[in-house]
């Protein structure tokens, strides 16, 4: 087992582990994130010293074996960044997987490397985890179609936690019916049209290329007709961006360090520069109270609901910026992430599912949209990516 053969630095580890059965997934490959449990092998983290301090795994990660098991071969542990904690992708101890669509900006993390290897053609699909946007961010920045499901649908057993209320398995494919056929290894549901499309007007004055995202968002209201499509201010009916991005920030802490503080405090890791401040933030922030935020996350989820119902989809752009150029400075870091999380933080603080489409070019990089759906809507948005594909 080893990398050769990688020329976008993706994969931290090239191995060849065969398919377990027949399925929907047979004759196809992929890549998971180094974060998933593979039998034999250390997870890494994306940190050598957690890689130092832990051995091989005793059974593979669920999520990974469903793949293996419908028919498809693992061929890659892929790059992450350091314990998952980071949406660029550059990883100073690994280095940064190639963004194949824009190669002088970076892939976007922490699921860099199953990006990566995605749209370079490495792999037919990928898996990766979502938190804060781990999977939205590189599918957007890397021209990608990206699923983050319902919180809690896909089995996170063997798969290094970072915030559990937060986190998810998803996955990546470069087009909406192979994403669709993943899925459905995962879901059985009936998959209902989508009925109702509402077009939060404020998301899309946050984000860069306003004119070409709305261009590529009537395009795709048509595409998905005859739904209706209704134009709001989610800041004015369903609370600030702002205030759901401080419930973000609030909540995640206490939940983050329960998860990796004992093996950080025991460990003294050597991380990177960035990462080590905002393991440092999140010590000193996990005995806040959070009452507050968690009411405000519990009656936004009860709003956000009832508007959906099960039919109905908020449309917006999943990233408000193309990829930065790689080399992002220490002391740019803070402002782009928060001007990431102010909109990736939505379907984390809801658990509801959320669907990439990688259908925009901004100053000739890719950006993508995003459908948020309802809870259990999984089937629906996938059934989305396959139409417009």
């Amino acid at each position: 087992m080893s990398n050769a053969g990688d020329e976008l630095g993706a994969l931290r580890l090239r191995v060849d582990i065969a398919p377990s059965g027949d399925g929907p997934l047979s004759g196809l490959t992929f890549a998971v994130k180094d974060m998933f449990d593979v039998a034999g092998i250390v997870t890494g983290g994306g940190s050598p010293d957690w890689l130092a301090s832990h051995g091989p795994a005793a059974r593979t990660a669920p999520s990974a074996q469903a793949c293996l098991d419908a028919g498809a071969r693992l061929v890659g542990i892929a790059i992450a960044d350091e314990l998952a904690f980071s949406p660029f992708g550059e990883n100073v101890h690994y280095g940064t997987p190639r963004n194949p669509k824009a190669p002088e900006r970076v892939p976007g993390g922490s699921s860099s490397g199953s990006a990566s290897a995605t749209a370079g053609g490495l792999v037919d699909f990928a898996l990766g985890g979502d938190t804060a946007g781990s999977v939205r961010i590189p599918a957007c920045w890397c021209g990608l179609f990206g699923m983050r499901p319902t919180h809690g649908r896909i089995p996170l057993d063997g798969v290094m936690p970072l915030a559990p209320s937060f986190d998810t398995v998803g996955w990546f494919a470069r087009d909406g019916a192979m994403l669709q056929r993943v899925g459905r290894v995962f879901f059985d549901d009936p998959a209902p049209p989508i009925r109702r499309i509402f077009w939060l007007e404020d998301a899309f004055a946050l984000a860069d290329g306003p004119e070409i995202l709305q261009q590529a968002a009537t395009q795709l209201t048509d595409r998905l007709g005859p739904a209706e499509v209704r134009r709001i201010a989610f800041g004015e009916t369903l609370g600030a961006f702002d205030d759901w991005l401080a419930g973000f920030n609030a909540l995640r802490p206490r939940e983050i360090w329960g998860a990796l503080g004992p093996w950080i405090e025991a460990a003294h890791p050597k991380f990177g520069a960035k990462t080590a401040a905002r393991f440092a933030a999140v010590h000193d922030a996990a005995g806040a109270d959070v009452s507050k935020q968690q009411a405000f996350r519990d009656t936004g989820r009860r709003k956000v609901a009832d508007l959906l119902s099960d039919d109905g989809v908020l449309l917006l752009p999943t990233v408000p910026m193309i990829a930065p150029k790689k080399g992002i400075s220490d002391a740019d870091a803070p402002a782009l992430r928060e001007r990431i999380f102010r909109l990736t933080c939505l379907s984390p603080m809801l658990g509801f599912p959320e669907l990439t489409l990688p259908l925009a070019t901004v100053e000739g990089c890719p950006t993508g949209l995003s459908l948020l759906g309802p809870p259990r809507g999984d089937a629906m948005l996938l059934a989305a990516a396959a139409q417009i594909a």
